[in-house]
C-alpha cells in the first residue's frame, strides 16, 4: 500500500501552501484569512485553481487576495566536500 502524497511528489507534484484573505458577507468590513495546504503542480496550479472556483461558485465569501508557496519536497541530493578533520574522543 503506497502512500498518495508520496506518490504524487514522485510524480512532479510539490507542496502547495495558499493564503487566501477574503470578506465574509456577514461582516464584510473585516478581512478572514484561510490557509489551503494540498500537492500540485506549479506553475499552473490545477488542484489550487479548481479549489478557487470552488470557492467562487460554492462559498458566499468575496476573495479579496491570495498568495501562494510552493516547494518541491523530493529533489536531488546535495552536498559537498568538507577539507578538515573532526575528532571525537
Amino acid at each position: 500500500m503506497s502512500d498518495r502524497a508520496f506518490i504524487a511528489q514522485l510524480e512532479g507534484y510539490g507542496l502547495t501552501v495558499a493564503e487566501i484573505h477574503y470578506y465574509r458577507p456577514d461582516a464584510p468590513s473585516l478581512l478572514q484569512l484561510f490557509i489551503w495546504q494540498e500537492y500540485d503542480l506549479a506553475p499552473e496550479f490545477p488542484v489550487l485553481f479548481e479549489f478557487l472556483d470552488h470557492w467562487r461558485r460554492e462559498i458566499e465569501a468575496a476573495l479579496h487576495s491570495v498568495r501562494i508557496a510552493h516547494n518541491h519536497l523530493i529533489q536531488p541530493a546535495e552536498w559537498r566536500a568538507v577539507d578538515g578533520v573532526i575528532s571525537i574522543q
